[in-house]
Order: structure tokens, then C-alpha cells, then sequence
């Protein structure tokens, strides 16, 4: 180290770039490499430690493709466009592994199985069910047997350097604030999956609220589960884990905004742009952990490398957090959305976005039924008669069974330690830290959250770039019906208030001539009566 050029950041040399050497000539074995993490990893991997030797894939048919076309699919898409460009040749470095994390012995084949074990150095665990609502027998034959199965396979592989497993920050939930340690799971994962095994899935499906006990749903449990077959194991097997909170779009590289999938903030987002989400239960002053699915990626390498490349076998856990930094409220996040509405408006918008959240249940409640339910029954019956099937109100289903899982999350509050990851920034060096990036000094949120929604209205929704303008003239339109029913509305309110206390106003009258009419005459009686 002494002839090194040294660096001000931190005594090494600002040009080193021990990630991407410690890589070469590694072989990996990548599950879940074509979910929404995986895909990233994958791509990162081969475009900024081109060198390594081989991605091993493990990839299940699907919709009578082969995993080998799926994988060319892969390589083909959007997402690795500036790798194609650079390193066409990187195609080679992945090969697809037929199987499935659901099946036995992963679905692999007896020779495939033995090609992994000879050669096979680190095993990425990234496949999962990301559904909170998944039937439990399914969620644990694939979030926790899975891993199983995957442990298994890393304790037979002859070289072998390190096993992650990516977790969540959000499965261990009796904790306020979670630590980067183990935690006893919930149950004994094994007696679960034999359960699971040899159980119709009815029976589980009967039993899944006894099971679950105080676990909120079916993803965060079996989570837990997983994390303890890896625990109980690292005294054998090189391994760490990783607990990422909310992973959300890309943030940096190589597509600012990209994501394949409407979780998190974007779907909130998406929804509101289209005008179909108009009222949440939630604390506006709560805040959620989120974190960029490249920052993720970045961090898987960063604490291979620490264990592998600098021997810190100390640090077993890391949690992949953001909000000890960064406390992004959720209605900052509202109030950012509502600012590139007309900058970055959506197609085929329902109506203009507006909306608030509600601090009570009750009338967020009352607010669905007005702006959410009759809205969606009147203009599917508008979308009947134009000779179209209706939609509204199985999207407004859709979306009040999504936020039936957000709302147990956004109306609660976690903290999380993430000392293990933020010290890697200090070990480092220049090069390093911008190609393997874990840090936020330089995050816009408006300008990230803008590139969020041009990159949903691409990649997820379709709506091409030239649609911009035709989108932004509808959202235009859309205001002034939007301004114009509002009057419309205030103008009956006080039109339905006048005419109300008019006819209030008149039958006081009628009521008080009446009785004037009925008590005069007896008072004028009376008087008589008394002078006679």
C-alpha cells in the first residue's frame, strides 16, 4: 500500500477497483436472475465485472419457452441495451439452468446439478414471491423450502466462497428497530415445510391464520423462516444476509427510473397520474424505507467482496435501509407526484389526480365509496355502452386489495441499524464507490421520481415518449372538467342549502301564521270574556 497513489478519501488509491478483480474468473449460480432484482445484479455484474467467468442462471420454462429463449429475451431487453452496445459478448457469460425453486432438488437435472457443484463459487438466493397476499402453502414452498433446497446445493458445491441470501428488512416485525443480526425465527422452518409437503393446500389455506399467529401476511413469515435455515448453517457454509427494505426503481445506471413492475411508490404513483386514486389511509406524516434496486445491486457485490476480498467474515447480516438518512414522507411523496402531473401526465387519464390521505379509516372509507366505487360503476356503465367491457371496477379492486397490505405498513413505523453497509463507503476507494455506489449524497428526489414516471410510462404502461404531448393536452382538458364538475358540485351544495332553508324558511312562516291565526282569537276571546 505504500506505493500506491493515495487517495484524501481514505488512504488508498482513488483508481483501485477490488470489486470487479475479485470476480474475475468467478463462476456465480443467480436464482430469481429474471425478477426485477435479479435482472439489475445480472446486468451489472457483466457490465462492470466483465471478466468473470460464467452466470449460471437458473431459469423455469415459461409459457412454452425454454429457458435458454427466456434468457435470450433477457439479454435482448431494454434493460441491457447499453451492455449490448459495449460488450455484445457477454451473451456467453450466461447460461441457463433449467429449473424451478418450487420443485425438488430445485428442478435441476442430475448433470446440470453436478456442472453447479464443480464449478460454482458464489450463489446469489434472490428468487422469492414478492406477493404479501400469497396462499401460504405456495409462499413456503417457494420463499422457504427454496432457499432450503438452495442451501443444500451450496453445501455440496467443492469451491464455494460465499452464499447470499437476499431477505427483507421487513420479516422480523416484532422489532421496532432491527438490528444486523440473527433473529430466532417465528417456528422451526422445517416442521413447517414438512407440514407444507405433505398437506393439500386447502388444509394449509384452512390453517394459515393459526400458523401466521401475529405475522401480518404470508411474505413476511416465511421470510423469517428462510432466514433461519441460512443462520443455522453459516457455521458450515460461507454465508451472509441481506435484508433490503422497499427495492425501487433504478436510481443511477443504466436506466434512470427503470422498473418492470408497479410496486412501491411508482404504483402509487401510476395510480394517481391515472386519476383512479383519490384517497389513502395513511399517516401523512409516516415515513417508508425505500431503496433503489441498483443501490441494492451494488451492495450485493460490495459485501461479496468484503467477505470474500477483504476476509471480514464478522459481518453476517446487512441491512439494506435508507431512512436513518433519508425520512421521506409519505406525503412528500404525494406532494412530488402532484408537481409532475402536468409536466409528465399519463395517457388515457381517467381524471385529473387530486386527493389526500386521511388520518382516519372511517372517513378515508366513506371518501372509497364516493370517489373510488361510484365513479368506477358509472363509467364502466358508460364503457358498456359504448360496446367495450368494463375495467374500472376490477382495477379499483385490484387496487383496494393492494392497499389493504400497504395500509398495515404505511400506518406503522420501523427503524432499522444499518452500520455493516455504511461502513463498506469507508473502505473504498474512488473508483469503487462510483461504480459500486451505496451512498445518497447526490439523490434529487423530484428529478429521481420524474425519471420514475417517464421510465413507468415507457417500460411498464407503453406509452411512448411521442404520446407526451397528446397526453399533456387530455391532462389539460381534464383539469377544466375536473374544475368545471367541482363548481358544479359546490353550486348544488348551495343551491341544495338555499332551496332547504327556502322551504324551512316557509313552513316556519306557515307554522307561525298558523298559530297566529289559531292563538288570536282566543286571546281576543279571552278579552271578551273578561270585559263581559
Amino acid at each position: 500500500m505504500a506505493n500506491e497513489r493515495m487517495s484524501p478519501l481514505n488512504g488508498l488509491d482513488p483508481s483501485m477497483n477490488r470489486v470487479s478483480a475479485l470476480m474475475k474468473g468467478k463462476c456465480f449460480f443467480v436464482t430469481g436472475g429474471t425478477g426485477f432484482l435479479g435482472k439489475v445484479l445480472v446486468e451489472k455484474m457483466l457490465r462492470d465485472c466483465g471478466e468473470l467467468d460464467t452466470i449460471y442462471l437458473l431459469v423455469r420454462p415459461k409459457k412454452g419457452k425454454e429457458p435458454s429463449a427466456r434468457v435470450n429475451e433477457l439479454f435482448d431487453s431494454p434493460l441491457f441495451e447499453k451492455l449490448r452496445t459495449t460488450r455484445p459478448e457477454a451473451r456467453k457469460q450466461l447460461v441457463a439452468i433449467a429449473g424451478d425453486v418450487v420443485e425438488k432438488d430445485l428442478g435441476i437435472s442430475p448433470a446440470d446439478r453436478a456442472l453447479l457443484i464443480e464449478r460454482v463459487n458464489i450463489i446469489y438466493h434472490c428468487a422469492a414471491t414478492v406477493r404479501f397476499d400469497e396462499p401460504l402453502r405456495k409462499a413456503i414452498m417457494l420463499n422457504t423450502r427454496g432457499t432450503k433446497l438452495v442451501v443444500d446445493l451450496a453445501e455440496e458445491c467443492k469451491n464455494l466462497d460465499l452464499l447470499v441470501y437476499v431477505s427483507t428488512a421487513y420479516c422480523h416485525l416484532k422489532e421496532a428497530l432491527l438490528q444486523e443480526k440473527i433473529y430466532d425465527p417465528p417456528a422451526d422452518p422445517h416442521k413447517i415445510i414438512k407440514c407444507c409437503e405433505y398437506m393439500e393446500e386447502k388444509i394449509v389455506e384452512q390453517m394459515t391464520k393459526r400458523i401466521l399467529m401475529d405475522a401480518p401476511n404470508t411474505y413476511a413469515y416465511t421470510k423469517a423462516l428462510a432466514e433461519g435455515l441460512v443462520s443455522e448453517k453459516m457455521d458450515k457454509i460461507p454465508s451472509i444476509i441481506l435484508r433490503p427494505s422497499v427495492i425501487i426503481p433504478i436510481w443511477k445506471e443504466p436506466i434512470a427510473g427503470w422498473t418492470d413492475n408497479i410496486n412501491g411508490p411508482t404504483g402509487i404513483l401510476i395510480a394517481a397520474g391515472k386519476g383512479v386514486l383519490r384517497t389513502m389511509w395513511c399517516k401523512s406524516n409516516t415515513y417508508a424505507d425505500f431503496v433503489p434496486v441498483d443501490i441494492v445491486a451494488n451492495a450485493i457485490l460490495l459485501s461479496t467482496w468484503n467477505y470474500v476480498g477483504r476476509k471480514d467474515h464478522e459481518k453476517r447480516v446487512y441491512n439494506l435501509t435508507s431512512s436513518a438518512e433519508f425520512k421521506v414522507t409519505w406525503q412528500e411523496i404525494i406532494d412530488i407526484g402532484t408537481s409532475l402531473v402536468e409536466k409528465v401526465p399519463l395517457n388515457g387519464m381517467v381524471w385529473y389526480p387530486g386527493g389526500s390521505m386521511k388520518d382516519s379509516k372511517m372517513v378515508h372509507n366513506i371518501c372509497v365509496f364516493l370517489y373510488h366505487t361510484i365513479p368506477a360503476y358509472f363509467l364502466d356503465a358508460i364503457i358498456v355502452l359504448a360496446g367495450h367491457k368494463p375495467i374500472l371496477k376490477r382495477v379499483q379492486d385490484r387496487i383496494s386489495k393492494g392497499f389493504e397490505v400497504f395500509e398495515y405498513y404505511a400506518n406503522n413505523q420501523w427503524d432499522f441499524v444499518s452500520t455493516n453497509i455504511l461502513s463498506l463507503r469507508h473502505v473504498v476507494s474512488e473508483t469503487e464507490k462510483d461504480r459500486f455506489c451505496i451512498h445518497g449524497d447526490d439523490l434529487d428526489l423530484h428529478t429521481y421520481f420524474e425519471a420514475c414516471i417517464r421510465s413507468a410510462r415507457i417500460y411498464v404502461l407503453k406509452e411512448m415518449p411521442d404520446t407526451l404531448p397528446g397526453a399533456i393536452k387530455h391532462a389539460r382538458r381534464m383539469y377544466w372538467l375536473d374544475k368545471f364538475v367541482q363548481a358544479l358540485f359546490w353550486y348544488f351544495v348551495m343551491y341544495m342549502i338555499y332551496s332547504y332553508s327556502t322551504t324551512v324558511s316557509s313552513v316556519v312562516d306557515s307554522a307561525w301564521d298558523s298559530t297566529k291565526g289559531f292563538v288570536t282569537p282566543s286571546i281576543m276571546g279571552s278579552e271578551q270574556s273578561t270585559l263581559n
